[in-house]
Formats: C-alpha cells, sequence, structure tokens
C-alpha cells in the first residue's frame, strides 16, 4: 500500500483538485489518501477561536462565511448540480456546529484545551468528507473513513502524545475491512481514550501520514505539496535553490526543525525503523522527480545538502565568575525553563565555564529570562553571576550534510564566507555528530548570509557580484556595454554574474530590487522619476545588504570620493578611475587602504593610472614579491602624449588640444591635464604604492604653460590663451626638432622625489617613438637594474578606460573568498 497525503495548497481550489485527481488515477496501487484543510481553513478557524474570546461575534461570523466560501466552491465545480446537496448539507451542518461552538466560548470568554482541539480540527473533517464525494463523482471509487477512529492519544505530563501501541491495533482493525481499494481520511485529528477529539499539533496531517503508513507497513509515503521537493535553501530568499534528489532521514529532520517547512519534523521518525521511504512531491508539476527520504543519502552529490533558518530568535545570556566549576547549573537552568515550557533552539558554553548563552524564540525570550534570573535569584544578588541579558533581531541559521563529519574544511568555509562578508555570528553550536552547524547571527544579515553560503556550498561553479554604479557618462556606459556583452563569457569561462542594481548619473538614478536590463539602462534612465541622490544611493546598496556588491565611481567628482569610506565600511567594494581619493593627503588614502583590509572590502583603483593598462597591478606585484623600486619614468598622460604627437608645423597648439578635448582624451577641464596636474596626482599615487609617504604639494611641477594660460577660469578664456600664445608653443616645438627630440610630459619618481614636466626627449629613449595617446612606464628596480621593466600600450579614452574598471570588477570576483 501507498500512503498519499495531500496539504492545503494541494486541495486549495477545484482547479488544485483537478491535479490530485489526475494524480490519483494514474495510479494502480492500493492507497490510503491522508488530506489536510482545504487551503487556509485551519487559520481561519484559530482565528476565529481569538475573536470568539475577545467576543468579536460579527467578525467570527465573517469568517465563518469566508470558511463556507472556500469549503463550497470545489463542491459546486466538481460535482455535478444534482448531487451537491448532500455535500452542502454536510458542510452548512459542521459550521453551525463550529458557530454554537464559538457562541458559547465567546459568552465564558474562555478557550479550553477541548474548544482548541474540537474547532481546529473541524478544517480536516469537513476536506475529507469533501474530497472522497468528489473522487466518487470523477471516477474515482473510495470509501471514507474517520481518522479519530484509530488515531488515538493519551495524556502524558499534561499533554496529549500518541498512543502508539492502541492506535496500532485500532488501525489494524478498522483497515481489515476496508471495502475499496482507495481509502481518505482527515489528517491532524484524533481522539483520546474517551473519544474525546483531539490533535497531532501544527503540521499534524504529515504525522497522520506517517503513523499510517507505519502501521499499514506500507511501501512508501507520498508527501504532495506545492514545491518540488526539499530544497538546497528557503527559494524566497536563495534564487538559484534547487530541490535535493536524496536526503537520509536525519539531514530531513535537522532541515525540517531549523525551519525548511516542506515537512513536519516528526512525520519522519516513525518510518525509520522499517526504513519505509519518504517522497515529496510537486501536485503541480507531479513529473517533477522530487525529494526522496530514506536511509540513505545520495553519495554523488555536495557534501552540505541544505541550508535553513529559524526567524525570530533571541540570544540570553548569562554569565560570572560564580558558575566555574559548579555543577548543575546548566541542569538547574533547562528545569525551570522546561517548568514554562520553553524550548531552548541552541546552547553554546565557553569552555572557562564563565558564561552561557541559550538561543529561544523571540515570542518567548523575557519569559525566559525572568525565568533564569528567579532561579538564580541568589546567586545575582550575591553577586556571583549577573542578570541575564537578551539579545534580540536574530535569526539561527543551520548547515546541514550527513558526510560533513567525513570532510574537513566545512567550517572554515562557512566561517570565510560570513567573514568576508562583513556578518559577525554571535554564537555556534555543533553536535557530536557533525550533521548539523548552527550558528546565530543578526536578522538583517539573514538574506546576504543564506545567500552567501548557499553560493559557497552549492554555486561554487558561478559568483555572483552586484554593481552600484554612479556616472554613466563616456566610461560609465561604455562599462554597461561591456558587461552586457561579455555576460555569457563570464558566466562560463569564469564562473561569475554580474548583477547591476543601481544607475546614477549626475540627474537622475535607477534603484533596483532585481538587476537592471542592460540592453536599455539608457531608455529606464531617462524615464526615471527619481532624481540623483548619493544618500539614497547609499542606502539603496545598505538595505538590499547583497554578498559581493561593489561601488563603481566613473566619475571625476570630490563629493563622489568622499563615499568610498562609509562603502567600505559596510563591507562594500569600491572601484573607481576616480584620482581624487588615491591622491588626497596621504592620512585619508592611507584610512581607505586600512578599512579595506579591516571589514575585507576591496579597494581598487587601477586605471587611476594609464586607463586600462596593468600599471598599479605591475607595481604591486612588485613591491609583494620582494624587488624594490629605484626609479619610475613614465608618459602617464595619454591627453598630453595625444597633443604632443600631433603638434607639428601647419597645426596650431590650439587645434590639436580642442582635438584632444572633442576625442575624450582630456578631462572635462581640459587645463587639469595641461598644467600637469593629472599626471603629477598619477606619480603620487605611484609613489605611495611604491611604499613612499609622499602629499602631492611635495610632487616638483614645472609647468609649461604661459602664466596667462594659468590665470584663464573657464574653458573658453582658457582656449582663447591658447591662440595668443601660439608663437609661444611653436618655439617650444622649434627648439625640440633642432636636436632631433620630441617633446612629452614626463613623470620621474626617485629616491623617493617626484617631479612632473615637459621634456624634449632624445631618438634614443624609450619615450620617443610612444605613438598616439599611449601611455609608457618604466620601472627600474633591483632586479630590472639595467633594463627596465615595460608596460606600455593606450593610457587614454572611454573604452580603455572602461576595460579597466571591468577588469578590477572581474578581480574582486575572482579572488574574495574564492578557493
Amino acid at each position: 500500500m501507498k500512503v498519499l497525503k495531500f496539504g492545503g495548497s494541494s486541495i486549495a481550489d477545484s482547479k488544485s483538485i483537478s491535479n490530485v485527481i489526475e494524480i490519483i488515477k494514474n495510479n494502480t496501487d492500493e492507497l490510503c489518501i491522508v488530506v489536510s484543510a482545504i487551503g487556509n481553513v485551519t487559520d481561519l478557524l484559530l482565528n476565529c477561536l481569538k475573536f470568539a474570546k475577545s467576543q468579536k461575534k460579527n467578525d467570527y461570523k465573517t469568517l465563518l462565511l469566508e470558511i463556507e466560501k472556500i469549503n463550497l466552491e470545489p463542491i459546486k465545480k466538481c460535482i455535478p448540480l444534482e448531487y451537491q446537496s448532500k455535500s452542502i448539507s454536510f458542510v452548512k451542518k459542521h459550521l453551525n456546529e463550529i458557530e454554537s461552538l464559538l457562541d458559547s466560548i465567546s459568552l465564558w470568554k474562555e478557550i479550553t484545551n477541548k474548544n482548541l482541539s474540537t474547532i481546529s480540527g473541524y478544517g480536516e473533517i469537513i476536506s475529507s468528507y469533501i474530497i472522497n464525494e468528489i473522487f466518487n463523482h470523477n471516477g474515482i471509487i473510495s470509501q471514507h473513513m474517520d481518522s479519530r477512529l484509530f488515531i488515538k492519544t493519551k495524556l502524558e505530563d499534561g499533554v496529549q502524545i500518541l498512543d502508539n501501541e492502541l492506535t496500532g491495533k485500532k488501525i489494524y482493525e478498522h483497515f481489515k475491512s476496508k471495502r475499496e481499494r482507495i481509502i481518505v481520511i482527515p489528517g491532524f485529528i484524533s481522539s483520546d481514550n474517551n473519544n474525546e477529539i483531539t490533535t497531532l499539533g501544527r503540521g499534524g496531517s504529515d504525522y497522520s501520514a506517517s503513523i499510517i503508513t507505519d502501521h499499514l507497513n506500507g511501501d512508501i509515503l507520498e508527501i504532495w505539496t506545492d514545491v518540488s521537493g526539499m530544497y538546497t535553501a528557503n527559494p524566497k530568499i536563495v534564487k538559484q535553490a534547487v530541490p535535493i534528489s536524496k536526503i537520509s532521514y536525519y539531514e530531513a529532520m535537522e532541515l525540517s526543525y531549523f525551519g525548511a517547512k516542506v515537512i513536519y519534523p516528526p512525520s519522519i521518525q516513525p518510518l525509520i525503523n522499517k526504513k519505509i521511504p519518504l517522497l515529496i512531491k510537486n501536485t503541480f508539476n507531479p513529473k517533477h522527480l522530487g525529494t526522496k527520504i530514506s536511509e540513505e543519502s545520495s553519495s554523488n552529490e555536495v557534501v552540505v545538502k541544505g541550508i535553513s533558518h529559524i526567524d525570530d530568535v533571541s540570544l540570553i545570556n548569562i554569565e560570572g565568575s560564580g558558575m566555574f566549576g559548579v555543577t548543575g547549573f546548566a541542569k538547574r537552568m533547562f528545569e525551570a525553563l522546561s517548568e514554562k515550557n520553553i524550548n531552548v533552539i541552541m546552547i553554546t558554553q565557553a569552555s572557562s565555564e564563565h558564561s552561557i548563552c541559550v538561543a529561544v524564540r523571540t515570542n518567548c525570550d523575557e519569559i525566559a529570562r525572568k525565568t533564569i534570573d528567579n532561579k538564580f535569584s541568589h546567586e545575582i544578588s550575591s553577586g556571583e553571576i549577573s542578570p541575564s541579558r537578551i539579545e534580540r533581531n536574530l535569526v539561527n541559521i543551520a548547515v546541514v550534510g550527513e558526510e560533513m563529519k567525513n570532510h574537513q574544511g566545512i567550517s572554515g568555509k562557512l566561517f570565510s564566507t560570513l567573514g568576508n562578508n562583513n556578518i559577525n555570528i554571535k554564537a555556534i553550536a555543533q553536535g557530536a555528530s557533525e550533521r548539523n552547524i548552527s550558528i546565530i547571527v543578526d536578522k538583517k544579515n539573514l538574506n546576504k548570509a543564506i545567500n552567501s553560503l548557499h553560493e559557497k556550498f552549492f554555486e561554487s561553479q558561478i559568483k555572483q557580484l552586484n554593481l552600484f554604479i554612479i556616472g554613466v557618462g563616456n566610461v560609465g556606459g561604455r562599462l554597461l556595454g561591456q558587461i552586457k556583452m561579455q555576460e555569457n563569457y563570464l558566466s562560463e569561462f569564469l564562473g561569475l554574474k554580474i548583477r547591476v542594481l543601481g544607475i546614477s548619473n549626475s540627474r537622475k538614478m535607477i534603484l533596483s530590487n532585481s538587476p537592471i536590463n542592460l540592453s536599455n539602462w539608457g531608455g529606464e534612465l531617462d524615464q526615471s522619476n527619481e532624481s540623483a541622490d548619493k544618500e539614497a544611493f547609499f542606502s539603496h546598496a545598505i538595505k538590499l545588504n547583497l554578498r559581493n556588491s561593489i561601488f563603481v565611481d566613473n566619475t571625476a567628482s570630490e563629493s563622489i570620493a568622499k563615499e568610498y569610506l562609509r562603502y567600505l565600511k559596510n563591507s562594500i567594494g569600491v572601484v573607481t578611475c576616480n584620482k581624487i581619493a588615491a591622491a588626497d593627503v596621504l592620512d585619508n588614502y592611507l584610512n581607505l587602504k586600512n578599512i579595506s583590509r579591516k571589514y575585507g572590502s576591496s579597494f581598487l583603483f587601477e586605471t587611476n593610472v594609464g586607463a586600462g593598462l596593468p600599471i598599479i597591478d605591475t607595481l604591486n606585484n612588485l613591491v609583494a614579491s620582494g624587488d624594490q623600486i629605484l626609479e619610475i619614468q613614465a608618459v602617464l598622460s595619454g591627453s598630453l602624449n595625444f597633443i604632443f604627437n600631433n603638434f607639428k608645423k601647419g597645426i596650431s597648439f590650439y587645434e590639436v588640444t580642442k582635438a584632444a578635448q572633442k576625442n575624450g582624451f582630456t578631462e572635462p577641464d581640459p587645463k587639469i591635464d595641461l598644467k600637469g596636474i593629472d599626471v603629477a596626482r598619477k606619480i603620487l599615487i605611484l609613489a605611495r604604492e611604491s611604499g613612499i609617504s609622499i602629499e602631492f604639494d611635495e610632487i616638483e611641477n614645472k609647468s609649461f604653460l604661459p602664466k596667462d594660460c594659468l590665470d584663464t577660469t573657464d574653458n573658453e578664456s582658457f582656449f582663447n590663451s591658447l591662440k595668443e600664445n601660439d608663437s609661444y608653443f611653436n618655439k617650444l616645438l622649434n627648439n625640440a626638432e633642432k636636436k632631433n627630440s620630441k617633446l612629452k610630459y614626463v613623470a620621474t619618481l626617485k629616491n623617493g622625489k617626484a617631479s612632473v614636466g615637459l621634456k624634449e626627449i632624445s631618438k634614443d629613449h624609450d619615450f620617443y617613438n610612444l605613438k598616439g595617446s599611449d601611455n609608457i612606464v618604466l620601472f627600474y628596480t633591483n632586479r630590472y637594474k639595467n633594463q627596465p621593466l615595460i608596460v606600455k600600450g593606450a593610457g587614454a579614452g572611454g573604452e580603455v578606460t572602461a576595460s579597466g574598471i571591468f577588469a578590477d570588477i572581474i578581480r574582486i570576483g575572482r579572488s574574495d573568498g574564492r578557493d
């Protein structure tokens, strides 16, 4: 025999029940069908009880009408009209009984255990009758049995528990006389030795089905619900969660206990001794294999089977020197909590015996605290221990796997993954079976923690990066295009999935909880009603609280550069082409680097020097490998190199500079380039990355611009001054040509001193043949004394700068927290 249990969602309405009918018709075995109440009827009945106790008669009458509507809908849709009256009368009769009981409760303003069991069990009584009638009017011959006649409970320590021996006898008696191949029974309900109705608790329909399967020696128990089995994590939290194909009894119980709501934990226990498998199936996708729960765990899958969690947890901390060496302290505490029916979710105790912390549900934390303080009132008054403290707004996350005990490094991966995402663990517990590692974290970090752990243990081939981008003009727009173009390559070859969840220019922004469509980001931004607001932009990134978050700055804004610190402090990496932060006063630069290390949040600015060229990366690798930088010679301005390479006889200096601005080679204010400020910032950054403590004003800047050019206040007047000084610039060019030299704007770092200025470069120098807007850097080091290490290539332009930013983003994706 097979036992099939259908939950409330599986029989929620006529459409759902039609799926159940097809499932039953496709099954030729002897079947026992166990059903829950239809839809959310049980919840509505419990709300009726609350309203009755509060004497809110109109409110519970309204709910009764809703319950009637829910139960009549499948009757009217699934049973021919001429046969409906019998079922409708059954429903109305029982609703009248419920109303009479509620009226009585309202009169006395009291809910007894008997009232609670009686009213909450009506949902299954009604649903099982309706389902049986629907079957018999849709080509399925079935027989209805009342589970109160054979599932029996007994009172033990004030609680009704299963009387397993008596239940077994009663099941045998009733089922040996069954008339049909298919039996339909209500789940959840039972009766005591006085034949008074009792219930098996919330989730009791699963338990009913398991009890029946056990005592009938069933071949299998199938639990049909609205999901395709147990998932690796809650799919509402982790979009990448997938069904687990095979799992052991004990793994399933651990996951169920810690919040996996697909199955009620006690339901598994009756199946274990007889090794009866349990299959969780999807009523709405019956062809899906679902999850098989049995004695064996799948050996060819990952070691960690699932991640589950319990919401709304509080920690109660007890500490004091009076606990040291005192036997029975924990025993006294647990006894006190047990007397108040307070369940302890987990416990941790320091090896020093100086403190104990217990996790309980938040709805009973205050009672637990008072209970503990009352129990140890003497020790508290004498100062041996401190009054207990409550820490709220926490969740308990469990990582579960039968084979975790046989694999090293699981705990290490868990801790490092959470640490890399700045998630603090409040408490941890691991049983001797090593089947479960339980941790307590802040509730605000729930989504990030579970997604990070799921990515580590189940998505090792794909790492998700979440970007928040400010500046989507020349560089930023190209960056978005490159990300879109490389989407498939990143996933297939690098195991990266990049999502953009925030975009802003100087006027508008898009803040999204789901990935922004990079095929139409420009149109969305134009139509956005949200004005650019760096405060709201930051708040959005913090509120989403996603793992592997990166703030990308494609601006030249000083105010945006000042934002880096708070992003880094919240474990959000920063990638920027904006030189202001790295070229700021030394203390600020060092602070950003230190905060980056402290919070494990990357601070990358490769494009500050040489756009997409790996100049800073090369320098960092030289220093990290123990080489010493002796001298750096560099042409670091793509704009100035473009200008001086194209400044020839017949073309004015003004015309070349104007062309450089038009082609996007210069800063918005080209005077910054021509004054050498941009180059000075770049050599300053290289000096600092070499380990030299240096300020911007210590760099010798030999400007080649006439004073009246330097004194201009806007671009128009600046360009006019270039025209007016045409003869001066021609003289510079003529002097260089007479010496068979070329003009190059050169940055130098030697003996801890840095300088920038215009130089005449002879034919035998590496800089002489530098073309277009290219950059070049010569690194003279202990290892490269005679022949320098040379980095050379395009050093300006939106496309190459965007590629450099893109490379930094990829670098973060391939480094942080990965094996």
